[in-house]
């Protein structure tokens, strides 16, 4: 019982070395999407809302950089997911109208995306590898997962021509 309440207390323990409160302007990450060319490789405004962050008080340690690029990815994911939503709404339209003749769309585009998610981690941990001996390393890796996630955001919607 006493060695439960010791690991209890660990978890609950405050973080010290941590940033906290460390929050990104969800909205400068939207207005970087909508404001991304159809068939641009790299959103111009990505690392934006991030480098806000770290203004911040703790934003500027590495560890405020990296929470900092964490919650701008995790906004970009909510828009991958959402495009993902979306252009597979498309497919799965097509492939009912019977507009897709030789694959269906939909099945297609969700083993692309599971291969991609899987190609996306494996190539930032290769990143993350080739800096472990530094503390930069977590910097870029959490860069790479930023960098990819808003790339791929943007792929999907041009997958619909949008």
């Amino acid at each position: 019982m006493t060695r439960y309440l010791m690991i209890v207390a660990l978890i609950c323990a405050p973080q010290f070395g941590t940033a906290q409160n460390l929050e990104i302007d969800q909205q400068i990450v939207r207005d970087c999407f909508e404001n991304t060319e159809i068939g641009a490789l790299y959103p111009f405004c990505l690392g934006e809302a991030s480098g806000q962050c770290q203004e911040l008080p703790g934003g500027s340690t590495t560890i405020g950089i990296a929470e900092c690029i964490q919650a701008e990815t995790a906004m970009w994911d909510v828009i991958l997911n959402e495009e993902y939503k979306w252009t597979q709404m498309a497919n799965e339209t097509a492939d009912e109208k019977g507009l897709s003749q030789v694959m269906d769309r939909s099945d297609a585009l969700r083993d692309a995306q599971r291969a991609w998610i899987a190609f996306r981690d494996a190539d930032c941990t290769a990143r993350y590898a080739m800096w472990q001996d530094g503390t930069i390393r977590t910097i870029v890796g959490a860069n790479c997962h930023l960098t990819m996630t808003a790339q791929r955001a943007i792929e999907l919607r041009d997958m619909r021509g949008q």
